[in-house]
Parts: structure tokens; C-alpha cells; sequence
């Protein structure tokens, strides 16, 4: 009878052999840097044969392994200890079957059964854990527990510069560059820079022309959901923004903050000719009309 304890140095045996349990290091990670814990092999005290250990940690469920192990519990379901006779030669056979599984699809193989069934689900489409909450599939267990995070908003991952904390390591990671101000996204048109590559996606439009956001009342096409949006307001005659001195309303923020000059008295448009201000560019194109005018007399 023989079980196995994994840690991240130390792989030990426990053999009972009449009625005595001894533990044997097997395996450790400074001795031996080349070799995998997967495959281990000891030497029986007073006897001339080997004992050969296959022990396989389902990918899958290598979170729960590590939560066990530092509960200092352990769990049989996610270990799995084979053994071998004394002879070497059937080892060795074993070892490369399960090196040779290859994929029936295409050119890749795998080590253990289960990597084999994970990869062979790319192929198939198969999603066979789902999400108990809204119906989601998913091809991997491990996918369907970072899922889950957003019905339970679970925020393990967070920023060491400020207080918040995100569900994916992804959002930490583009959280992060609004501290480092690193914008890696680049377009190759005019050099403009993004933290995002969504950003970056989105200003492209500029230059390729697309139009991809269409109103469903009429022809016209957006290159970005906000102008959408703010043209829906035509058709809905909706003006959520007021101003708070005479109460008048616009349908954006712009037209608003244009509107407030008139109370402010703000005048950003001066005519480069006579040095003359307006709060209005319209008022500055018709005063540049006069200058013109002049000119030509």
C-alpha cells in the first residue's frame, strides 16, 4: 500500500510494509532540476527491485490541489499513483506510451490522457461545464470558475498602487497602465498611442472610414457608438442636458457648455486681425466676413 504526499520541493512515499510505515524522499526539486515529479522511482530498502511511480495531477483541478495542500489536507480524488514491477523496461514502455498520445486531429501530442481529451475539445466544440447561474459552457473547468466571479464578484486581483481590485488578471493588467501611463497599442497611420487595444481598434475607423453603428430610423451610420447615440436623440427629441441658470435644455454636453457663455460671458474666439473675442465660432466666421470685406473694397 503506498500514498503520496506533493509539495512544491518534496514529493514523499509513505510504504507500509509489515505492519511499519515508512516515508522516503522520492523526489526534490534542488536534486534532481531536470527531471518532472510526474515520473518518480525509489528504490526498495533490502531488495533489489524498484518500485516506478506514475502520479498525474489533473490540470484541471491543480487551484484545489494547492488550497488542500495548504489546509494540510489532501485529496484523493486528484491523485492518481501507479505502480509498476520491479522490472525497469515495462516503466520505461509505460513512459513513452503516454508521451506518444497525438491528437487524431492534427500534429500535436500529449504527455497524459486528460491534456489529450482538454485539446480534444477544441476540435469537437464540446462545453461540458456550465454555469449554473446563467447557462454559459465552458470547454475547461478553470474557465467556468473565473466565470463564475461575475455572478459572485469575487475581485481576487489587486492593484498595489491604489484600493481597487478586478475578477481577471486582464483587467488588473490594463487598470495598471493608468498608472504607468504606458500606451503599447500604436497606429500605424498617425502614431496616436492607446493603453487598450479596444482603443486602438476604435480610433482606426478614422482613418479606414468605417462606419459600423447604423440608426435604425433612418440611413445614416457611425464610426463610434456615442455619435449614435447622441443622433438617436433627434429622433427621440430626448435633452438630457440643462443648464442649471435658465433651465434650458440640449441633446449633448457640448451645445451645454456652448449655451453657458451666455451667462459666463466667456469669449474663447479672438479674430487674429483686430484682437476682438466671441463665445460663439459663428460669431467669429461672420466678423471675419467684415475684415474681408474691407480688404476687397
Amino acid at each position: 500500500m503506498a500514498s503520496v504526499k506533493d509539495s512544491s520541493q518534496t514529493l514523499l512515499l509513505n510504504i507500509i510494509t509489515k505492519d511499519k510505515e515508512e516515508e522516503v524522499k522520492i523526489w526534490e526539486c534542488d536534486d534532481y532540476p531536470g527531471e518532472s515529479p510526474d515520473m518518480a522511482s525509489v528504490e526498495l530498502a533490502g531488495s533489489s527491485q524498484t518500485l516506478g511511480l506514475n502520479v498525474t495531477i489533473n490540470e484541471e483541478q491543480k487551484d484545489d490541489i494547492g488550497e488542500s495542500a495548504d489546509h494540510g489536507e489532501t485529496s484523493n480524488s486528484s491523485e492518481q499513483v501507479e505502480t509498476f514491477p520491479a522490472s525497469g523496461k515495462k516503466h520505461q514502455e509505460g513512459t513513452k506510451a503516454k508521451r506518444s498520445r497525438h491528437c487524431p486531429h492534427c500534429e500535436e501530442s500529449f504527455p497524459f490522457p486528460s491534456y489529450l481529451e482538454r485539446h480534444l475539445r477544441k476540435h469537437s466544440g464540446e462545453k461540458p461545464y456550465s454555469c449554473s447561474v446563467c447557462g454559459r459552457s465552458f470547454s475547461q473547468l478553470s474557465g467556468l470558475n473565473v466565470h463564475q466571479r461575475t455572478h459572485t464578484g469575487e475581485k481576487p486581483h489587486r492593484c498595489p498602487h491604489c484600493e481597487e481590485s478586478f475578477p481577471f488578471p486582464s483587467y488588473l493588467e490594463r487598470h495598471l497602465r493608468k498608472h504607468s501611463g504606458e500606451k503599447p497599442y500604436s497606429c500605424s497611420d498617425c502614431g496616436m498611442s492607446f493603453s487598450q487595444l479596444s482603443g486602438l481598434n476604435v480610433h482606426q475607423r478614422t482613418h479606414t472610414g468605417e462606419k459600423p453603428h447604423h440608426c435604425p430610423h433612418c440611413e445614416k451610420s457611425f464610426p463610434f457608438l456615442s455619435y449614435l447615440e447622441r443622433h438617436l436623440r433627434k429622433h427621440s427629441g430626448e435633452k438630457p442636458y440643462c443648464c442649471s441658470d435658465c433651465g434650458k435644455c440640449f441633446t449633448t454636453s457640448s451645445h451645454l457648455t456652448s449655451h453657458r457663455r451666455v451667462h459666463t460671458g466667456e469669449k474663447p474666439y479672438s479674430c487674429s486681425d483686430c484682437g476682438k473675442s466671441f463665445p460663439f465660432p459663428s460669431y467669429l466666421e461672420r466678423h471675419l466676413r467684415k475684415h474681408a470685406n474691407h480688404c476687397v473694397i
